[in-house]
């Protein structure tokens, strides 16, 4: 099992809206392709409290690229992301890490 850590920036002031993207329309979304959110959380202390975090699951690295890519490719995903940003982009930055547990870690 593999984990991936994504950071989001929203553009100033669009947080609300990146939110309700994920909540009503990406999460539902990812549940019908086998993708695997583990939770969501923003950031009350730290570089920036303008961020949506959220750690993804997955089987393998093989696992990660096939069903990011077809997500990716989706046009459902596209829909979503067109209707959601008629008023301008929602994201300023994305960073992502993907994460092996240690030997001692609780997800394994």
């Amino acid at each position: 099992m593999i984990y991936e850590l994504r950071v989001y920036q929203p553009v100033p002031g669009r947080m609300a809206k990146l939110q309700a993207r994920f909540r009503d329309k990406l999460v539902p979304l990812w549940q019908e392709s086998g993708i695997r959110p583990l939770g969501f959380w923003t950031t009350l202390i730290g570089d920036s409290s303008n961020e949506l975090s959220y750690i993804l699951q997955w089987d393998s690295l093989a696992d990660r690229e096939r069903k990011w890519t077809a997500f990716q490719n989706d046009p459902a995903w596209h829909k979503i992301r067109d209707e959601s940003e008629r008023d301008g982009p929602l994201v300023a930055s994305i960073h992502n890490q993907i994460l092996a547990p240690t030997d001692f870690s609780a997800l394994k």
